[in-house]
């Protein structure tokens, strides 16, 4: 994984101090709260509900297992002895205290890591697959573009107080992992007819109040031009993306108003006077960032290399048989698979990961993954490269952290933002919601019997969540101090992207479980052979759900 170098160093080291004087500046009253919010927000640092948070960056979503523990010690020495892991490929930390966020800064600092440009009108943690490097269908490993361009964006002079906060994402695989169709920019890595590689440029994607698909701006760039086509994009929106109204800010508005068209011919007029400039990437420093990139020193399996994912134990133990035709994928390297660790068993609140459960984790990873642990922004950790011969042991360690759940991707996988609980931003509670379906669903066998169903939970219009990407998506609302669930069906975040669509009324708080339920069921009687809820929506549309849903008048309050 990448290693700082001095100026790296240098830089977070130098943004700690900057933050200690500010927060004592703010404590001794020689700042307003309205002085000291922006400087906080581009440190990471929230006012929520009940206490502060603090956002940690995870750089295209890769830890190291050093990483990991300094994490679970600063959730044990500074916070309530857990993090959550966000959307963003991010941890949080619900209770800090503002006196001892510097020193979490610092000590962040110690293992490569820092909360800069995790929140704030910038960019924000810049995210990949977290399959990368060992993805079979991977053109090309996503997560070194994604470290130059976080290079790039940090703490840039032009662009730290844009419009509106950035999201950029990176793909390297046809089949899209890292939901890029659904951020401010997408960059998907494609391989030209004569075999070069570069990208297809996306714009305009978002979710929050107003979703939008991003549109393809750039079909084909060249890799060496990535940094000045972004700028060149990026000074077009900082010019003319609006400032009078925080909701119409975004670049997706923007697009929305002068149209694709329009917005490609200015960028590339910008782009075509400085496309040859200083940005422009030399292929020896493409070359030291992919090194840092290098595969891992395979060691040779034991087992019969090419062995497909789930023959080296099949029908040993049928518990392991379930989670291994689920949570582990196929890798490129013969011999070796991809192992997804589920933060969604039942029990859980959906993304948070204990003190003691990061050091376990950390510990396993040393054990079976070269020390490399991953964040997807489905609220999962992955082993990116796991010994097939070490599936089984593995396993059986997971199961006793209660982290060997089979359900990826199944209807418990469920994406869940904190909601009422903490942020006070949200109309309505989002976890209690999460683990009441949990709980409705939980037969494993019924939830394999259901197959790939993505269910995703935001508190509020936001969409923190990413409830319009569900195939089922839930969106808390507020009814004159109650809460209600609008429900929203045919979503998906991968590389035919789609916004769900309301399907009806709001459901009380008591109702929505049922709802899903007949959902589910309505699905199940309509099915045919081998066909997934979503294909299942695509093919009838919303009229069987409807009818299920809302049999009587006034069965949901609106």
């Amino acid at each position: 994984m990448y290693q700082y170098d001095e100026l790296d160093q240098r830089l977070v080291d130098e943004r700690v101090e900057q933050f200690r004087d500010q927060v004592a500046r703010r404590l001794a009253g020689e700042i307003t709260e309205d002085e000291f919010k922006p400087l906080r927000l581009m440190n990471g640092l929230y006012l929520q509900l009940h206490a502060y948070m603090l956002r940690i960056g995870i750089p295209y979503g890769m830890l190291s297992s050093v990483q990991l523990r300094k994490l679970a010690q600063i959730t044990r020495k500074y916070d309530r002895g857990y993090g959550h892991f966000t959307t963003r490929q991010c941890l949080q930390l619900n209770w800090p205290k503002l006196s001892e966020t510097p020193d979490i800064l610092a000590e962040l600092a110690e293992v490569q890591m820092h909360a800069i440009q995790t929140s704030g009108n910038s960019f924000r943690n810049v995210t990949a697959d977290q399959y990368a490097g060992a993805a079979t269908d991977e053109i090309e490993d996503s997560r070194i573009w994604a470290e130059i361009i976080r290079q790039w964006s940090t703490l840039h002079p032009e662009f730290s107080f844009l419009p509106r906060k950035f999201k950029i994402a990176v793909t390297g695989s046809p089949h899209d992992r890292a939901a890029v169709r659904f951020h401010d920019i997408g960059i998907v890595i494609h391989k030209a007819p004569d075999g070069e590689v570069g990208f297809e440029i996306l714009v305009g994607g978002g979710l929050g109040r107003t979703p939008m698909i991003g549109q393809t701006i750039r079909a084909f760039l060249p890799k060496k031009h990535l940094l000045s086509y972004l700028e060149a994009l990026l000074r077009i929106y900082n010019l003319m993306g609006r400032r009078d109204n925080k909701y119409k800010a975004r670049i997706k508005i923007l697009v929305f108003e002068l149209g694709i068209e329009e917005l490609q011919t200015l960028v590339e007029d910008e782009w075509n006077r400085n496309k040859d400039g200083p940005l422009a990437l030399p292929q020896a420093e493409i070359d030291r960032i992919t090194r840092q990139f290098s595969a891992p020193p395979w060691q040779t399996p034991a087992s019969a290399p090419n062995q497909p994912v789930g023959a080296v134990h099949a029908f040993e133990n049928p518990a392991f048989e379930d989670w291994e035709r689920v949570n582990v994928a196929e890798h490129k390297q013969p011999g070796y698979a991809i192992v997804n660790l589920s933060l969604k068993a039942l029990d859980r609140v959906p993304g948070d990961l204990t003190a003691a459960e990061m050091d376990a984790v950390a510990d396993l990873a040393d054990r079976f993954s070269f020390g490399e642990i991953r964040a997807s922004h489905e609220q999962n950790l992955v082993f990116a490269h796991v010994r097939q011969d070490d599936l089984l042991p593995l396993w059986r360690s997971l199961g006793v952290l209660g982290l060997s759940t089979p359900n990826l991707n199944m209807i418990s996988d469920i994406i869940c933002c904190p909601g009422l609980d903490y942020c006070a931003l949200a109309s309505a509670r989002s976890i209690p919601v999460a683990q009441r379906i949990s709980m409705r669903f939980q037969d494993i066998k019924r939830q394999h019997n259901i197959g790939e169903l993505r269910l995703k939970i935001s508190g509020c219009v936001n969409a923190c969540g990413h409830h319009h990407a569900g195939h089922i998506g839930i969106l808390g609302v507020d009814r004159q101090g109650e809460e209600f669930y609008q429900i929203t069906l045919g979503g998906n975040a991968g590389e035919n992207a789609s916004i769900g669509k309301i399907i009806g009324p709001a459901f009380a708080s008591a109702d929505v479980v049922d709802a899903v339920e007949a959902i589910v069921a309505t699905y199940l009687a309509i099915r045919e052979v081998g066909e997934t809820f979503l294909e299942a929506y695509r093919r009838v549309g919303a009229a069987p759900f409807k009818q299920r849903l809302y049999p009587e008048p006034n069965h949901a309050v609106a």
